[in-house]
């Protein structure tokens, strides 16, 4: 019976865990300019990826952004996502 009680505890706060990081990530998400802008004002390098300026990143950070970009396209190709060029 102990046994029981204290695995139903610990599912309990797994649950309670996994339900707060969701909240967090949530918030995050909703507000990520303000904090990443707040972080950086505060000593971290959070740069936002989604509003990069390719000329004015550095060779590495080129690519770095270029190996990701490989990845995805291999992920999807692996996958069977059909990739439409818009190019003639």
């Amino acid at each position: 019976m102990w046994m029981l009680n204290k695995r139903a505890e610990l599912v309990k706060g797994i649950a309670i865990g996994v339900g707060v990081c969701a909240v967090g990530y949530v918030a995050y998400k909703k507000n990520e300019d303000a904090v990443n802008s707040f972080l950086n004002e505060h000593g971290f390098n959070i740069s936002s990826e989604n509003n990069s300026d390719f000329y004015s990143m550095s060779l590495e950070e080129l690519m770095e952004a270029k190996e990701t970009i490989e990845d995805i396209i291999a992920e999807k190709d692996l996958t069977g996502v059909t990739i439409v060029s818009t190019e003639e």
